[in-house]
């Protein structure tokens, strides 16, 4: 068996401690949850998030050791483990700053990247504009100087434009 073990991992030197277990069967608790894996080290915290409409929990939970090690050696050992007759997934939690902040994604509204949008489709389109008026003066220029003949049926499309 391919060990696990990490050190670092994610952005920085953030330890990665917490990992998902998925998969678990209705009737395991917290105290279920702690005692399948407390022999591979010690556990600062579990959590099962529960469904506010069922009352039950949603078939995953948190488990956060104090070191990597302990959270590698868990992951070797756990992942398509059998607990209650259900296949486990272990794998490291993904951080909060991932899932969109203290809430997560689910908790901000469809509209919330909307001024970053706005601003970057007015960024584009300025620069858009410029890069036009650039073209235009670059052009104006060698006609100008007499390198490029002007188009004459730009400039018929000119004159009745201006009204000539």
């Amino acid at each position: 068996m391919q060990s696990t073990t990490v050190l670092v991992a994610g952005k920085g030197t953030n330890k990665k401690t917490t990992l998902y277990v998925g998969g678990l069967e209705e009737n395991v608790n917290e105290a279920t949850l702690h005692s399948a894996f407390i022999p591979f080290g010690d556990i600062k915290d579990v959590n099962i998030p529960m469904d506010n409409t069922t009352g039950k929990h949603r078939g995953f939970g948190f488990v956060e050791y104090e070191s990597a090690e302990d959270s590698a050696d868990a992951i070797d050992n756990m992942h398509n483990a059998e607990l209650y007759g259900r296949v486990l997934r272990c794998n490291y939690a993904q951080p909060m700053k991932i899932k969109g902040g203290d809430k997560g994604f689910s908790h901000q509204p469809v509209w919330a990247d909307a001024d970053d949008w706005y601003e970057r489709a007015a960024a584009e389109n300025e620069l858009a504009e410029l890069e036009e008026t650039q073209r235009k003066k670059a052009e104006a220029e060698k006609i100008k100087a007499g390198q490029i003949q002007k188009d004459p049926m730009e400039e018929a499309e000119a004159a009745a434009m201006s009204g000539r």
